[in-house]
């Protein structure tokens, strides 16, 4: 090799991390965890959203296998634990407790409205249950891009510095700097991608999840406008 050759310039990640300035190591540090912490976000939501899913879906099954649905309610307990449960133990309750009693139509509203109250409240906080972490997603996605982009902006920075230094604009005096800073771009889009896509998909999931719950709870309110309509009528 002749001395005016020069040597190989090694692009391994970990080389690119060692030799990267202080800056941008840091903000490659934050980019891998936060790339991390979505990963974790990611399959911890997907567990979840599929235990709910199938928790509902055996649920509903047993609401199909003809039990009158006070039977069910009184095997669940008071204080069930899975939303579509809970929808169902607030109105046989709510039932209960009135059904032995006389009854006239404003009593009856002011039980509907009660009822419809209370399953409102069980609908969205069960729903803000199951969001819970996405918006940690929404930020990763929206963050890292940036983030990756100011670390090769100042790896940019630091290598037009050094070539200023040395007055030396061979590109293998410069290219080890800029693959840092491009490097940082990249770990900034390695991170925001999966949270992106994680992220809507996950929404339209929760959505689907509270529209269902929406439905279940909807049923409810229609079984019990009919048990106080044949109340009052009888």
């Amino acid at each position: 090799m002749s001395a005016g050759t020069a040597s190989p310039v090694s692009l391994d990640f970990i080389d690119l991390f060692m030799n990267a300035d202080l800056v941008v190591k840091v903000v490659m540090i934050v980019l891998v965890f936060s790339s991390l912490w979505s990963w974790a976000i990611i399959v911890q939501k997907s567990l979840s959203l599929g235990k709910i899913n199938k928790e509902a879906d055996t649920f509903e099954s047993a609401l199909g296998s003809g039990r009158a649905l006070d039977d069910i309610a009184a095997a669940l307990g008071p204080h069930p634990k899975e939303p579509f449960q809970k929808l169902l133990v607030t109105v046989t309750s709510a039932w209960r407790d009135y059904k032995g009693k006389p009854m006239n139509p404003t009593q009856g509203e002011l039980l509907m409205a009660q009822v419809d109250r209370e399953m409102s409240h069980i609908v969205t906080s069960e729903a803000d249950s199951v969001e819970d972490g996405l918006s940690i997603l929404a930020v990763i996605a929206t963050a890292t891009p940036f983030l990756g982009l100011f670390g090769t902006v100042w790896g940019i920075m630091n290598a037009f510095s050094a070539i200023a230094a040395q007055g030396d604009t061979n590109l293998a005096t410069v290219a080890p700097a800029i693959s840092e800073a491009l490097f940082a771009t990249a770990m900034g889009l390695f991170a925001a991608i999966p949270a992106y896509v994680a992220f809507n998909l996950f929404n339209a999931k929760v959505s689907r999840f509270a529209s269902r719950m929406e439905s279940f709870a909807d049923e409810l309110m229609v079984s019990l406008t009919r048990r106080l309509g044949e109340k009052l009528g009888g």
